[in-house]
């Protein structure tokens, strides 16, 4: 891990490893949260960020890697003594005691004054909205009712930082989102930093001020939830992240600041380059995405402008009410290729012949490089 980081940094870890028996779950892992962030850890099931939530816990120990939390290693340090707490999925509270109690037991564990106690239980109920409910018990509470009271015990403590590893997972899907601007909220009212845990892309892009994404152990990328949505650096991120449209391309000879592109060994194609944007030398093949509600359709009779053309087939389509989803055959040589756009109302999806010819029209700056293709 480089010294190098923000004077803001509250949490520094990395590069960590780990491995459980022969199946290796993170491979140098480092990533720095800064004093009151909402950091989102963001994945599949099984790539390694509930792994790197319970080293930073102290729940689990790397097999290489340090964690520095407010600048003293904590690495070795037991998770009771750590100014972190975690609120998890299933809530882990303690059914035969009241909701006071569940709120006060960390609290009393750690020795706290009964006095100041009794003042943070109803400020922590306040801040979840359950004001009152101190006496209920908690087989009495609905699924949303006990994930507050999990919030609650755990800002109750003031930790340095607060650890959720996907805590809305049992929550339906209307409570989910609405716990989803709530968790957000009650981020920025504490002034805490907040890791949250979870494989669900909207959630993700919906309350974090950063994500990491993760990927077979490792990070890809990490960066505002436009950033990582706007400019991918890998397809894995681009395709995780709003369902990108994947291609290969090789790189022709072309003008300084631009990229001259064969797409699929049909089309070419020329894109602007980022200033600092890199193209691999002439001849090799990359990746490069096009965002599905960045392609436009157009019929045969219509001549799209400035735009980057490709004659594709209408295959099929999804009306959504307010867009269509729209599926498209573009490659000759590979006749299962699809790519996808989107279109306000239901003017493809009324159309009866689904064979019919059609343009797939983009901006040039709406074609993002990615990285090398190997494949």
């Amino acid at each position: 891990m480089t010294s190098t980081v923000s004077e803001d940094a509250l949490l520094e870890v990395g590069p960590l490893n780990k491995a459980f028996g022969a199946s290796t779950v993170l491979r140098d892992v480092s990533l720095t949260v800064r004093k009151g962030e909402f950091m989102t850890l963001l994945g599949p099931s099984g790539c390694g960020k509930t792994t790197t939530l319970r080293i930073i816990a102290g729940f689990e120990t790397p097999d290489g890697g340090r964690v520095r939390l407010g600048g003293v290693d904590v690495t070795d340090t037991p998770a009771y003594e750590r100014d972190v707490h975690t609120v998890f999925q299933h809530y882990a509270l303690f059914p035969h005691l009241s909701v006071c109690d569940n709120i006060a037991f960390g609290m009393r564990m750690d020795k706290v004054p009964e006095e100041e106690i009794k003042k943070r239980v109803p400020e922590a109920l306040a801040m979840v909205k359950l004001s009152g409910f101190e006496a209920r018990r908690i087989q009495s509470l609905s699924g949303g009712q006990m994930q507050r009271v999990a919030l609650a015990r755990a800002i109750a403590g003031r930790p340095a930082v607060l650890l959720l590893d996907e805590p809305l997972g049992a929550l339906d899907l209307k409570l989910r989102k609405e716990m989803q601007l709530e968790l957000k909220g009650l981020q920025r009212r504490l002034g805490i930093a907040f890791i949250y845990v979870t494989h669900d892309q909207e959630e993700a892009m919906t309350m974090s001020d950063r994500i990491a994404v993760f990927n077979h152990g490792r990070i890809e990328q990490v960066g505002t939830p436009g950033e990582i949505y706007e400019t991918p650096k890998t397809s894995f991120v681009a395709d995780f992240i709003g369902g990108a449209n994947i291609f290969s391309a090789e790189v022709l000879p072309g003008a300084e600041g631009r990229a001259h592109l064969r797409l699929e060994d049909e089309y070419e194609l020329d894109v602007p380059l980022d200033a600092d944007e890199t193209l691999p030398a002439v001849g090799r093949r990359v990746k490069i995405a096009i965002r599905p509600e960045r392609v436009k359709v157009f019929y045969k009779d219509e001549l799209p402008f400035g735009l980057i053309r490709f004659d594709a087939i209408l295959k099929d389509t999804v009306f959504l009410g307010d867009a269509c989803q729209i599926y498209l055959q573009m490659f000759k040589k590979n006749p299962e290729r699809l790519t996808i756009a989107w279109a306000g109302g239901d003017r493809y999806a009324a159309h009866d012949d689904m064979n019919v010819p059609v343009i797939a029209a983009v901006q040039p700056e709406d074609v993002y490089i990615l990285e090398q293709d190997n494949g």
